[in-house]
């Protein structure tokens, strides 16, 4: 099954514009913790998108989601030298588990994270 992570991401445009990196080096905790969360973010949209009564508990990750990956795609892209295909694998990696187990062991972490880096907009 492919990853449908990048499935309402833009992410071609975003690694045609990067330039192309020198050599990978090994993500970091956090880093990993964010691809972590990138991934259940994106489990959580589709859910949501698919109508999943489970995943209507999280609020609405489609836009803040798919933001806190391009983010993250980008630092990833520029910090550890990732490329296309190291970014595809580090994430599928980090899909991997979520898939398995289901998103509701990281999420406290991933939207307190998620709400530090994108806070919700108040109105």
């Amino acid at each position: 099954m492919t990853l449908r992570l990048f499935r309402f991401v833009p992410f071609m445009l975003l690694v045609a514009a990067a330039p192309p990196a020198l050599a990978a080096r090994p993500l970091t905790g956090e880093e990993q913790m964010g691809l972590t969360c990138a991934s259940a973010f994106a489990l959580v949209a589709a859910g949501q998108a698919r109508g999943d009564a489970g995943m209507a508990q999280y609020p609405p990750l489609a836009q803040r989601g798919r933001e806190y990956f391009v983010r993250l795609a980008a630092q990833l892209m520029d910090d550890a030298g990732l490329d296309q295909a190291g970014l595809r694998a580090a994430a599928e990696a980090r899909t991997a588990p979520l898939r398995r187990s289901g998103v509701a062991g990281v999420m406290p972490a991933c939207l307190a994270a998620l709400d530090r880096e994108l806070p919700q907009p108040t109105r």
